[in-house]
């Protein structure tokens, strides 16, 4: 559990008199020139526990949710003043840290909750209050996709540098967000509001504050290290790579402003040594915290050479011939395919699961010819069903002996969606249809 950082009486007293003049109907704009400097010193992680002292004292929620938005402004402002500058509109980073903007909100709302659940003074104040933590926390639920493009995205280029702590150390934070967040949201879901006790309530708002500041104290590591540290790291190639996948992934914002790199995308395992050396100028811009990790000396680039000679480049990764047929071997299902003329150019044997009896004398046959005579005609219809594209793919059912077994057969196309064949996958589903509690217990929550 996070501990309750020290808050100076200053800073209290610098917000409770914010929070007055926002209740006044002072401009905000005016505010926040005025209050600048004093804002941009109360971090993220102090936020929830100044919003519960507050709220103690009297002072409404509206009027705080106010001083959330302020402080979000300046945040940024206080960030763009820092080491990130020029970063442009639609850039992965701008994304990323607007993105921050709307989690910190999220995050600071999350406190401000866990507040008034403790000053809740009859059923209905609590009944009020759990739904709205409920809704969101559905929404902080989108946190994933905000962490997933730091995990995939940004980090393996600093692992490729031989920055490897900062990543780790903040994935595991990143995860544990996740977790707590699970767990809390599956433990209100449980909850019968008649029944829970007043310990009960002290200790989900205990762990909505907890969350709260950890969730704001991630966002002030990444908007005032990370990701000041990978503007100055990382090349145009490199974010051209990142703004291309990010896409893929998406954003919890709106993107706005459409980014156009003039170099081209650069993947982790492109970079050359040469490329991977910090040099002194760019040490000189990143944050302390990042510098005195590449000052330790300590970096060890990971020079791995991943493509060699004689690979297959398959678009998502490089493999041999070896490699291939012995992944084929290893695969929980079988595959059979067919080219657009309808015969069998290839089958797997899988060493996990068995599937229908195949031998190589079927390739070259006619895929329906596969089949038994009764089913000739069934497997003809599908198959030009999916090449008209009436269907994405068929899915069907049917036992092999004692065995259950799923069947799925699917159009293959190229990028540019032209049908160059046909694949049938067979499963052995028969210990998950005969068996579903069995493998619920089996379930583990990554």
């Amino acid at each position: 559990m996070t501990s309750k950082p020290s808050i100076s009486n200053e800073k209290k007293e610098i917000v409770k008199n914010l929070i007055k003049q926002l209740h006044q109907g002072v401009d905000v704009k005016e505010l926040k020139e005025k209050y600048r400097y004093e804002l941009s010193q109360v971090s993220p992680i102090e936020i929830p526990f100044i919003e519960q002292e507050l709220l103690k004292e009297g002072f409404r929620v509206d009027d705080i949710l106010k001083l959330c938005d302020l402080h979000v402004e300046l945040f940024r402002e206080a960030l763009a003043s820092r080491e990130l500058k020029d970063v442009p509109r639609g850039h992965p980073l701008d994304l990323l840290i607007r993105e921050n903007q709307e989690i910190l909100k999220w995050s600071e709302t999350l406190g401000l909750y866990a507040s008034l659940l403790e000053s809740a003074r009859n059923e209905k104040e609590v009944t009020g209050i759990l739904g709205s933590v409920k809704t969101l926390l559905n929404e902080l639920r989108k946190i994933r996709i905000h962490y997933r493009k730091n995990q995939m995205l940004i980090f393996p280029y600093l692992e490729r540098r031989g920055i490897i702590a900062v990543p780790r150390v903040l994935w595991g934070r990143e995860d544990q967000v996740i977790v707590k967040i699970r767990d809390l949201s599956k433990k209100l879901q449980n909850l019968v509001i008649g029944e829970i006790s007043i310990e009960e309530l002290s200790k989900i708002a205990s762990e909505l504050r907890s969350l709260s500041a950890e969730i704001g104290e991630l966002v002030f590591r990444e908007n005032k290290i990370l990701y000041p540290s990978v503007w100055v790291l990382l090349s145009e190639g490199e974010w051209a790579s990142i703004a291309e996948i990010a896409d893929d992934i998406g954003y919890i914002v709106r993107k706005e402003g459409e980014w156009r790199p003039q170099a081209k995308p650069i993947l982790p395992y492109e970079l050359s040594e040469e490329h991977l050396k910090v040099s002194k100028e760019k040490l000189g811009k990143l944050p302390q915290e990042f510098r005195q990790v590449v000052e330790a000396g300590s970096l060890e680039i990971d020079a791995h050479v991943v493509r060699h000679e004689g690979d297959l480049d398959l678009e998502t990764g490089f493999l041999t011939l070896e490699e291939i047929k012995a992944i084929f071997r290893m695969l929980p299902l079988e595959i059979t395919y067919a080219d657009n003329n309808d015969r069998v150019r290839f089958f797997t044997e899988s060493e996990l699961a068995g599937g229908f009896a195949r031998a190589k004398t079927i390739i070259g046959r006619r895929l329906e010819y596969c089949h038994p005579p009764r089913l000739e005609g069934y497997v003809k219809t599908n198959v030009e069903a999916l090449k008209q594209g009436k269907f994405k793919y068929r899915e069907f059912w049917t036992r092999l002996g004692d065995r259950i077994m799923r069947v799925i057969i699917a159009p293959i196309k190229d990028p540019n969606g032209k049908q160059l064949g046909t694949i049938e996958i067979v499963e052995d589903m028969t210990e998950i249809v005969n068996n579903p509690e069995e493998i619920k217990k089996r379930i583990v929550v990554l």
